[in-house]
């Protein structure tokens, strides 16, 4: 029996991986933006220990939701399951002055990473969208290029992978990989979107949770419980380290050696 905090699982994609997780008996800890949607996230999961609370679209409250995971103690996984789709129409400013989509996707997962005490496993959902990322790592803000919701969503994903790669590079001991969940029909992923839903939260649950030999492994990239070729700015070493420099000069969170 493992132990997980997953991160967005008020609904989605989140809270399936949640159910089918309690179902098998391990022990899960929720998460939700605020405390209606926590109380909503534990009536769907009736089995969950608990839920944390917080934006992560905050780096404050990014921060407060790593107090809160530290505070229940450690933990065999993580799923980095939050995230804003590619459908922002205009660039959305923070409390903190940055873009939403790359606060949540990008920002939020690093500030979790870096704080919370290291867990066995480490995952991370991007989505095949990575691959229209912009490796640069320009203006990861968006302060400077014209808005463009799907770009910036392409590249936040791309960030993703770039930092589960970091992450299984820089923490040996610790199992990171990275993974697409395909596009599928939840509120992120629209109505017609042509993915299978039912598979789409069972690869997170497979590297959080299983011994098979085929999941026990870092820096790779899933698709459906099977290795899929990634972009290759993501195994870039200098792209890496540039990540998590600027990740830790946004937030003002140093990674951890």
């Amino acid at each position: 029996m493992a132990r997980i905090f997953v991160t967005g699982s008020a609904d989605g994609l989140g809270q399936m991986a949640a159910r089918l997780m309690v179902d098998a008996k391990h022990r899960v800890v929720l998460h939700a933006r605020n405390r209606q949607r926590a109380a909503e996230a534990l009536a769907a999961v009736p089995r969950a220990e608990t839920a944390v609370i917080g934006d992560l679209s905050s780096i404050q409250e990014t921060r407060d939701v790593a107090d809160q995971v530290n505070g229940l103690g450690t933990f065999d996984a993580i799923i980095h399951n939050a995230g804003i789709g590619y459908r922002e129409r205009r660039r959305i400013e923070t409390v903190d002055g940055l873009s939403h989509v790359f606060a949540v996707n990008t920002l939020a997962p690093y500030i979790l990473t870096a704080l919370i005490h290291k867990p066995k496993r480490l995952v991370y959902l991007s989505s095949g969208m990575h691959r229209s990322g912009d490796p640069s790592l320009r203006d990861l803000t968006w302060e400077e290029r014209p808005w463009n919701g799907s770009n910036a969503y392409a590249d936040t994903k791309l960030h993703d992978v770039i930092l589960a790669f970091a992450v299984a590079r820089k923490w040996p001991d610790v199992l990171s990989n990275a993974l697409e969940p395909g596009w599928v029909p939840t509120k992120m992923g629209g109505a017609g979107a042509p993915d299978d839903l039912d598979a789409a939260p069972r690869t997170q649950v497979w590297l959080a949770t299983s011994d098979e030999p085929a999941a026990r492994v870092t820096g790779q990239y899933f698709y459906h419980l099977k290795r899929r070729a990634t972009d290759a700015a993501a195994s870039n070493e200098a792209i890496q380290d540039r990540l998590l420099s600027e990740c830790a000069r946004l937030s003002g969170v140093p990674f951890p050696s």
